[in-house]
């Protein structure tokens, strides 16, 4: 299956829900209750689709730096993908979530860091699912056979030392994507230091979407970021490197395929102790 496109609709998913090139990922999550995303799951879910949690799945256990949300661990997922029959290049796989594309984003980032281009979000998350009238089920799919094989592109990601070396550069744009309060540091309410690595500008990654979820239409995402568009590269981070990966959906939507996700993002800035920019 050829894949063309970044997001499919609820319409589109629910005629190929017996598609055996299609295998649906469910990535609902709350930060303020782990269990939470799980316990819906079990609940009931899109028909046929597995579970990916965002701590246990698609991350690594914290250490020291990295911040609150380390990529994970490359072989533990492939294995994981490859229960789920997704296929390397085959396979086109669909992520929800119901936070805004915020952890449906980062299954989405991270098969195409992994190699696999055959990777869409689905629009409106499983709300518009339900608002639809589309069935849902608490059936457990059983294992598949796939064969998932990583090809990892070191090009998509970036550390400290390249943030640091890199972001002041004048071809360079480095976004921070957290929502303004907290870009400015009025407010913090999850990490120990308030505020932004020097010389970010602020894209908050809900402007991705409408409040109901939905995707802006593609004309908005290129105005969205029209500014920065000739930046020759755009480092974008976030509290962990999650919800970051919204707007690298965003910039995708723009045409504008020069994004970079610093994985550790501010949590690890400021591990090492970093200066912070009261701009």
């Amino acid at each position: 299956m050829v894949n063309t496109q970044l997001f499919v609709s609820p319409a589109w998913l629910v005629d190929h829900l017996n598609d055996s090139q299609v295998v649906i990922v469910d990535c609902r999550f709350s930060l303020a209750d782990p269990q939470l995303g799980q316990t819906q799951y079990q609940i009931s879910h899109i028909p046929g689709s597995y579970y990916l949690d965002l701590n246990q799945d698609l991350s690594s256990p914290v250490g020291k730096h990295g911040g609150r949300h380390p990529l994970p661990d490359t072989n533990n997922l492939a294995k994981k993908l490859s229960a789920m029959g997704v296929n390397s290049q085959k396979t086109l796989v669909v992520a929800y979530d119901d936070s805004r594309l915020a952890f449906a984003s980062r299954l989405w980032w991270l098969l195409r860091y992994l190699g696999h281009e055959q990777v869409v979000v689905m629009d409106g998350g499983y709300t518009a699912w339900q608002q639809a009238g589309y069935p849902v089920t608490d059936i457990i799919p059983k294992p598949q056979s796939g064969n998932f094989l990583p090809q990892i592109q070191p090009e998509l990601v970036v550390d400290i030392e390249v943030v640091k070396s890199r972001k002041d550069l004048p071809e360079v744009v480095l976004v921070d994507s957290r929502e303004g309060d907290r870009y400015r540091g009025e407010r913090e309410p999850i990490d120990k230091i308030a505020g932004h690595i020097p010389g970010a500008v602020n894209y908050p990654w809900q402007e991705v979407t409408d409040s109901s979820g939905s995707l802006l239409a593609q004309l908005q995402q290129r105005q969205r970021w029209e500014k920065i568009e000739p930046a020759q590269e755009v480092l974008v981070y976030c509290g962990s490197g999650v919800t970051a990966c919204v707007n690298l959906l965003s910039l995708e939507l723009a045409g504008i395929h020069t994004g970079k996700l610093y994985a550790g993002s501010w949590s690890d800035w400021i591990s090492y102790g970093s200066m912070v920019n009261d701009q």
